[in-house]
């Protein structure tokens, strides 16, 4: 379907500074809005259920696979993590925008499931950088940094395979180019004439 709504795809390997990017846009603008995932891994630092996930048991995890509640879901870093179809087409055939943020396999199918969703890939400037900023959080043991790290390669591989590209070396640099997809999406015709139709119309171009 062609919703009037935008739906975002935003991935990134994990340190690169998606979840940063993410919340500062939102601040920026109210239109914008998550899409809010279902994890089987345990909350971290300050986050809170049902705000940054929908935090669940491995239980309720199969029972919403076997009520094909999930556009997607995927193996992230030892636990799995799902994004509820139902909760996105709400809210992008209301006219708002989702915006998720999400591992690339996760980006993957969704693009099947909603082919006009705009998918962005956030890199770091450096493998060296992204294992300081892992570092800087302090959350993962040495091994887990290995993991991620492994994982990051392969995650950054995909990176040709999205719509856009940002290289987050300067924070303020990289949400302006976050913005400028955004905003930019909203003014191609074919968005234009799910939002505007009325002055198209007027226009005598639909």
């Amino acid at each position: 379907m062609d919703y009037p709504g935008n739906l975002f795809i935003v991935a990134a390997p994990s340190g690169a500074g998606k979840s940063s990017l993410v919340k500062a846009l939102r601040e920026l603008d109210r239109v914008v809005q998550p899409s809010i995932s279902h994890t089987t891994r345990a909350p971290r630092g300050q986050e809170k259920n049902g705000r940054e996930y929908h935090f669940v048991s491995d239980a309720e995890f199969d029972q919403m696979i076997a009520d094909n509640a999930f556009v997607e879901w995927a193996h992230v870093h030892g636990h799995r993590s799902g994004t509820s179809k139902a909760a996105i087409e709400q809210r992008i055939s209301a006219g708002g925008d989702v915006i998720l943020e999400i591992d690339y396999q996760g980006a993957f199918q969704i693009k099947k499931a909603f082919a006009n969703a705009i998918s962005i890939f956030i890199l770091p400037p450096s493998l060296e950088e992204l294992r300081a900023r892992i570092e800087r959080r302090g959350e993962d043991a040495p091994d887990k940094i290995e993991l991620r790290m492994q994982n990051a390669k392969d995650e950054m591989a995909q990176a040709h395979a999205f719509d856009f590209v940002i290289i987050n070396e300067v924070f303020e640099s990289a949400l302006f180019d976050l913005k400028a997809i955004v905003h930019a999406q909203r003014l191609t015709f074919s968005a234009l004439r799910k939002a505007r139709a009325d002055t198209l119309s007027a226009l005598k171009l639909i």
